[in-house]
């Protein structure tokens, strides 16, 4: 059995650091299992409910004192590894493990991660509907959407588990070893968090790291060429020419079989080429059958956030990308459509600057709307490609750009930057702009 790999949990008590999503979900997961204290150095909105459950639950405190108590901590991922808790743990030699593994030791089912800087939720998602075009029992989890932990217990174990995982995510990880693990890209990103682009890219491979000659990864090309890929499964390999999934002349392959063109592909954008030849490697490669494959790549119109056509307005359309949240991301978004865009650009800095945005800005947008604390560095990185206007929220670039858009233009809210500034999260972001859309449409 799959799960007969997996090693058995540390010791309790357990004190779960960071009560969010993945961090709530811990604790309930935790329950059974013995003890569990809840940490938090805010009030996160999960904390009232825990308490009402009954969880012990101390908020607006570093809580170091609470290691007397707890044999193992639980950082969510959130939480950085300098945080005093986390660091006085280990010197106190007081074991650490992140939520992504934690719920990985407890779920008996075959595992298939999908990591990279970009287009994990897609991805996921999308190897998803291959499953479900298979008829195959599927269950998509992890750093955006359904916390892993709430899986646990809640499976068949011929039910497949698909897991986006994030460098705060993998950072955390000791054994983790999937059955599947799939590498989009790797683009410089987190160096708020990481401190280096060798921290980051260090953080994403330990996907890979403890995978045996049974398991499966998959990569794009070039990455492996360069040896970058650690761990000793076998290599699939996805993008040009030479690739198990290829593409050449406008038609995707499969080890010499044609799949379908590229124009099949109902998701928007070259990026999105990529996403879908990482999606079939990865179902192809572990017995999924090419027309579930085909299937899928044909419908899957894509998720909430990344390119969401939200409404079309007097011939303009307007689309939602606030899931871009760095520079990378926001140059695919913004080169998904060919010229006429009103990219509406901001929100807070990661570390890095946005000199890599200047020749997409350039050569398909029309204006840039910059909002929320990052816009005195876009303008100074974007000075001189396009008219810049630093309007400062979202609700005034929605209605600037709405007044200088015409027909047949895109009005693209693709930030290239987190959203702590102004919201909650990115799903907060994308919200507000379909609420406001909304009310441009209806004359509001």
């Amino acid at each position: 059995m799959t799960g007969s790999r997996r090693p058995p949990l540390p010791p309790g008590p357990y004190l779960v650091v960071g009560l969010a999503r993945s961090g709530a979900a811990a604790m309930r997961m935790l329950r059974s299992r013995g003890e569990v204290l809840g940490l938090d150095s805010g009030d996160p909105p999960q904390a009232a409910a825990l308490r009402d459950e009954g969880f012990e639950v101390h908020l607006r405190t570093p809580g170091v004192d609470l290691l007397e108590r707890a044999g193992t901590v639980v950082k969510s991922p959130g939480v950085p590894r300098t945080a005093p808790v986390v660091l006085k743990a280990a010197g106190r030699g007081i074991g650490a493990i992140g939520e992504l593994e934690l719920a990985w030791r407890l779920l008996p089912n075959e595992f298939v991660a999908l990591t990279g800087t970009n287009g994990k939720t897609t991805t996921a998602e999308l190897l998803g509907a291959i499953h479900r075009a298979a008829g195959e029992p599927v269950a998509v989890a992890g750093n955006v959407g359904t916390p892993l932990a709430t899986l646990v217990g809640e499976l068949p174990p011929t039910t497949t588990v698909i897991c986006e995982a994030s460098s705060f995510q993998l950072e955390d990880s000791e054994a983790f070893a999937p059955e599947a693990a799939v590498l989009l890209n790797l683009r410089e990103d987190h160096l708020d968090r990481h401190g280096t682009v060798e921290a980051y890219r260090a953080a994403k491979l330990r996907a890979f790291a403890n995978q045996g000659p049974d398991d499966v990864a998959v990569a794009p090309l070039e990455l492996v060429r360069g040896g970058d890929l650690p761990g000793q499964a076998r290599r699939v390999l996805f993008g040009p020419p030479g690739s198990d999934v290829e593409e050449v002349g406008g038609m995707l392959s499969w080890r010499g079989e044609v799949l379908l063109p590229v124009s099949g592909i109902r998701l928007r954008g070259a990026h999105n080429h990529e996403n879908a030849m990482a999606a079939a490697a990865a179902a192809l490669a572990r017995g999924i059958g090419g027309d579930a494959v085909r299937d899928a790549l044909r419908t899957f119109a894509g998720v909430p956030h990344r390119l969401e056509e939200v409404a079309e307005r007097g011939g303009v359309l307007y689309v939602n990308d606030s899931k871009a949240t760095n520079v990378d991301s926001a140059t695919v978004g913004i080169r998904a459509f060919e010229r006429g865009v009103h990219a509406i650009l901001g929100g807070s800095l990661k570390g890095g600057g946005f000199q890599a945005l200047r020749e997409a800005a350039a050569e398909r947008c029309v204006a840039c709307y910059l909002i929320g604390e990052a816009s005195r560095e876009l303008a100074r990185d974007l000075d001189g490609t396009v008219p810049l206007h630093p309007v400062g929220d979202l609700e005034r670039a929605v209605r600037t750009a709405a007044a200088a858009a015409r027909p047949g233009q895109v009005v693209l809210l693709s930030p290239a930057c987190a959203s702590y500034d102004q919201y909650r999260d990115f799903e907060e972001r994308g919200e507000h702009f379909r609420r406001l859309v909304r009310e441009l449409a209806s004359g509001e």
